[in-house]
């Protein structure tokens, strides 16, 4: 086991897989001469040529309907957005080309492609360029939609991902790429649509995912300090979402606060409330509370920006909340 940065196991994930099969390619904007606009995709233009290893043009449409047509052609395409945010000008070939092509085959052909890049805040990057789009996606049948925490889970899941025959959504954060955390040496898969606990406890569940599993994680060292066990659930993936662990959690601290960075309204946070007031209501012992970004665009100053996202006071009071509310 050793420290290494999100991007290194992110890069490593690809690595291997392009070794294992030679039908994955990466393309995207600046991936190969430039090393990747955060480096993730560094050395790999040496290692893998350039047949491979494909700068685009500033196209994402153009470049996300070539990913999609390799993808039904037998390769497996990695298409890396620079930010999800660009996203919305491929979303045509996503959710009306990727994610619908087998059924509307009838099963002749799939989409084994995985779309990866940032997604939400990272500075003052302003409103176009610091938005959560997972809700989005996750609500399109034929995507999976996957947000890991860490190194170690974003290696794991990247390379489930490559080899997946679905097309998946695979979100990380510029915020992350320099963070560091252990990874094994060797190969691992982890699956997809399964969720960790990270932090056992007893008297209040907290539900979150991506970048903002530390916010989560934080409040539940310092509710410890005060006497309150939390548990910490990383969803991992929002489509497939792991009701079944979030149930098995609520129904044993009977109380559930659900931390996470995109706006309130058509949130995962919403689906997780209505599953669990659903198929474990009776067990519950208050109201569930949820900790979001606020309904605005994300301004520029970081003051602004810092009331605007979920932090941990605004958890550990949601979680007083339903602690303490008779």
């Amino acid at each position: 086991m050793r420290e290494i940065q999100f991007r290194e196991a992110l890069r490593e994930a690809m690595n291997e897989e392009m070794r294992r099969d030679p039908n994955v390619l990466l393309l995207g904007e600046e991936v190969a001469e430039y090393n990747g606009a955060y480096k993730v995709s560094q050395g790999m233009l040496d290692e893998f040529g350039a047949k491979r290893i494909i700068d685009t043009p500033i196209s994402e449409l153009g470049f996300a309907g070539i990913g999609v047509g390799a993808a039904m052609n037998g390769l497996r395409p990695i298409i890396e957005f620079m930010t999800f945010n660009f996203s919305l000008v491929a979303i045509d070939q996503i959710i009306n080309g990727a994610a619908k092509i087998m059924s509307m085959s009838g099963g002749q052909y799939t989409a084994p492609i995985v779309f990866r890049g940032p997604t939400g805040n990272a500075g003052q990057l302003s409103s176009q360029h610091s938005q959560n789009f997972e809700n989005w996606f996750a609500n399109t049948p034929g995507l999976k939609v996957v947000v890991p925490a860490n190194p170690y889970d974003a290696k794991g899941l990247l390379k489930s991902a490559i080899r997946d025959n679905d097309p998946v959504i695979f979100m990380e954060s510029e915020v992350m790429y320099g963070d560091k955390g252990p990874v094994p040496e060797g190969e691992y898969l982890l699956p997809i649509g399964v969720a960790d606990v990270k932090r056992e406890g007893t008297d209040v569940t907290l539900v979150s995912y991506g970048k903002i599993l530390k916010v989560a994680l934080q409040a539940a060292e310092d509710l410890a300090k005060e006497g309150v066990s939390a548990e910490v659930i990383d969803l991992r993936t929002v489509r497939p979402i792991d009701f079944e662990a979030i149930v098995h959690s609520v129904k044993k601290t009977n109380r559930l606060v659900i931390v996470e960075e995109t706006w309130p309204l058509a949130s995962i946070s919403s689906e997780i409330s209505y599953h669990v007031q659903r198929y474990a209501f009776d067990h519950l012992d208050s109201p569930i509370l949820r900790v979001t970004s606020r309904d605005l665009p994300l301004p520029y100053a970081p003051t602004l920006i810092q009331e605007i996202l979920p932090n941990v006071k605004r958890t550990i009071d949601a979680v007083k909340t339903v602690m303490y509310q008779k």
